[in-house]
């Protein structure tokens, strides 16, 4: 039996339990998610083209645990999370495994024209506005999204109405909490309405690294005409913590995107990246890095469709790999027939820190229109040698003089990031965990006690 045919008999076997714990605007979308799951058959492999390091089938093919009657999970953040990093003030929610809890701060602070909310209690009180948007942007074009949709009960909810300018940051905390192997089936649905602004931060962490989870994640984001969205994804979590992350995104005229997004500690990771532009005038921007050591696998694909004129995209990636770790990148820029004028950019560079690890990379363009301004590039080397020596003539000892130098390599993307004391807060972690520290995220006690 595939991991396909496991999940498809848990639905068939549990519809009416799974469908009773959701409302009516999440069950309407899920038997065109199980045709497309029948249709697929399996997940992809190693020997599939853009699965060069993992297997989605290998990832999901363990006895995972689904929380299908919404048994809750108690979770204590606060005692769970806790580091020496000064407070980013934000708007919280929890979501324990895979379900959305607000924080009181949230419900009391959360300013007019701005949701933020569960996913199911929108879908009973507002199912058309959800109907209008779910599935819209994931619409099952793969196994992972058509069962993350087979299977979803709650999520999380981020509306904001047109002009209006959110000032403080949202932060959502994904929380695995369970005394057994769980999978979590994450939904998150992002509509900034036109000449909105918002800035989100997510952050993934998990409470024991006894127990294996699994994250399947799908975001869907849907930025109108002149809105700004700035999102950042840091995952630390376990090395028994894997994790597939799919991010959708439609721009409209004029909007602006920009996604910082962080792998500090993780097990199996691959974090998916498919941008839309469809109207003029965008401006699109990934900062994405990653560290991996031991047996970790970080795995980013990222395709950005340029299918308007006069937009711009730039994409960053970094790896710092040691150990016996694995890296993995494969990107794409497609510029449509009719799309002048696309200034479009992509850069992969890695740092191998050790003789073991290893690193895929695979940029690459797509362009069907002549005036246009395009390029990609990777580069994969080792820490420099020579300056290791120098620094070590100046009385660094080797080991700090390591540290630094993969600090510098990582700067660019941290400078990149645009939530205030976020930058900060990343360098610290960053340094934490080259430093061989266990380095969690201090944002989600910090904000439980206000």
């Amino acid at each position: 039996m595939s991991s396909i045919d496991q999940y498809i008999s848990l639905y068939e076997h549990n519809r009416e339990t799974i469908d009773s714990h959701a409302p009516h605007a999440l069950n309407r979308i899920r038997p065109d998610a199980l045709s497309a799951l029948k249709r697929f058959g399996r997940f992809p492999g190693k020997r599939d083209e853009g699965y060069t390091k993992l297997s989605l089938e290998d990832m999901f093919a363990p006895d995972f645990g689904v929380n299908i009657t919404r048994v809750p999970f108690a979770v204590d953040v606060a005692l769970s999370f806790r580091c020496d990093v000064p407070n980013v003030s934000t708007l919280l929610g929890v979501v324990v495994n895979d379900s959305f809890r607000p924080t009181a701060t949230l419900l009391k602070n959360c300013p007019e024209g701005v949701t933020v909310e569960s996913l199911a209690s929108l879908a009973e009180s507002d199912p058309d506005f959800v109907e209008a948007y779910l599935g819209k942007l994931s619409n099952n074009r793969d196994a992972a999204a058509a069962l993350n949709t087979l299977l979803m009960q709650d999520g999380v909810v981020v509306r904001v109405k047109s002009g209006v300018k959110l000032d403080k940051a949202i932060q959502i905390v994904n929380i695995f909490n369970a005394s057994a192997d769980l999978m979590g089936v994450r939904r998150v649905l992002v509509v900034l309405e036109a000449d909105a602004s918002a800035r989100l931060l997510f952050c993934d962490h998990s409470q024991s690294g006894d127990f294996k989870y699994l994250s399947s994640q799908v975001t869907e984001i849907f930025l109108h005409r002149g809105a700004s969205l700035d999102f950042c994804d840091i995952e630390e979590s376990t090395e028994q913590t894997s994790r597939i992350a799919q991010l959708f995104v439609s721009q409209e005229e004029g909007s602006n995107l920009t996604v910082n997004g962080t792998s500090l500690t993780v097990g199996t990771t691959r974090n998916e990246y498919h941008v839309d532009i469809t109207g003029e005038h965008c401006d699109t921007e990934l900062a994405v890095m990653a560290i991996a050591d031991n047996n970790q696998i970080i795995d980013n694909s990222a395709r950005i469709n340029h299918l308007a004129s006069r937009s711009h995209s730039n994409q960053l990636f970094k790896y710092l790999l040691d150990d016996h770790s694995q890296g993995a990148f494969e990107g794409l820029i497609y510029v449509a027939p009719d799309a002048v004028h696309t200034e479009a950019y992509q850069s992969d560079r890695n740092l191998l820190a050790s003789t073991d690890a290893r690193m895929h990379t695979a940029p690459q363009l797509e362009i069907y229109c002549d005036d246009v301004k395009c390029s990609h590039g990777a580069a994969t080397g080792q820490l420099d040698q020579n300056a290791l020596f120098y620094m070590q003539t100046r009385g660094v000892p080797r080991a700090e003089a390591r540290m630094m130098l993969m600090q510098a390599f990582m700067a660019d993307v941290i400078d990149r990031v645009a939530i205030d004391g976020l930058r900060d807060r990343l360098r610290h972690l960053v340094e934490r965990r080259l430093s061989g520290e266990h380095a969690v995220c201090g944002d989600c006690a910090a904000s439980c006690h206000n």
